[in-house]
């Protein structure tokens, strides 16, 4: 997405170089719609500078930092000098995501869709997420919840979540936690089965978790929960082993819930 409004001074922003000079160098903004800029030759790099093209070539992307604009004059002057290494990096691997966010938008809406729609998406998912990126990640993770507060119609939401969800690779946690089933009345063996049963969620466990809950040793079950943070992890992992407890001690059974493996390791 190439906004089309004006950078910040103090701003740091993604350019080509488009064409060198002895006097400075000119740079096309990669975020901004027909905007261009230039770092004058005092900017381009620290100490003297014999040969602006021993520091720079046409065609290369850089990260600039915005030291004025004048709208009027349609001038904007950069320093290429001003941004360190951890700031180059992490300006482009933003908008590395946002061309990626852009693509995303082309698969959940179509290369046909116009420019005031497109813009009218954006803003939303910008006005809630801070950016396209953020946006589309969230949706992966929380689906429809992560676009509540967005004026977004239920077509446009539904699209943003499916392209998200098939397109997104999210970092997901792992958490682990044990709970012990007992059962001596006569239900027996059917109890204990309908209590793991109850543990596995049936259909209650939210979209972006999977929970999955495997034998260990009598008496033990372990359950493993794998979701977006830790704290979803943990809450998942706790009302996992609260629903199997429940449901063993309706059978007259008793359960107890545990972070720690007790049995002999396999």
């Amino acid at each position: 997405m190439k906004y089309s409004g004006w950078p910040d001074p103090g701003e740091l922003v993604v350019g080509k170089i488009d064409e060198i000079e002895d006097f400075g160098v000119f740079v096309d903004l990669e975020e901004y719609r027909d905007k261009r800029g230039l770092i004058h030759i005092s900017e381009v790099a620290s100490g003297w500078i014999k040969n602006v093209r021993d520091h720079v070539r046409e065609g290369q992307i850089v990260v600039c930092k915005v030291l004025d604009v004048d709208e009027g004059h349609e001038q904007i002057d950069l320093s290429l000098k001003d941004v360190n290494d951890h700031q180059r990096s992490d300006k482009i691997q933003e908008w590395k995501n946002e061309q990626k966010a852009d693509n995303w938008m082309a698969l959940a809406f179509g290369d046909e869709v116009d420019d005031e729609e497109y813009t009218s998406i954006a803003n939303e998912l910008l006005a809630v997420h801070g950016s396209l990126y953020d946006g589309f990640k969230q949706a992966a993770i929380h689906g429809r919840e992560a676009l509540e507060d967005t004026d977004l119609d239920d077509d446009e939401v539904d699209a943003i979540v499916e392209t998200a969800r098939e397109n997104v690779s999210v970092p997901y946690v792992n958490v682990t936690g044990y709970v012990d089933l007992e059962n001596p009345s006569p239900t027996g063996v059917d109890g204990i089965r309908e209590a793991l049963s109850a543990a596995e969620g049936n259909g209650e466990v939210p979209e972006e978790v999977d929970l999955d809950v495997t034998y260990v040793g009598a008496p033990e079950y372990r359950i493993q929960v794998q979701a977006p943070n830790y704290k979803t992890a943990e809450s998942q992992l706790e009302e996992s082993a609260r629903r199997a407890v429940a449901a063993i001690e309706e059978h007259g059974g008793s359960g107890e819930y545990h972070r720690e493996r007790r049995s002999d390791e396999e």
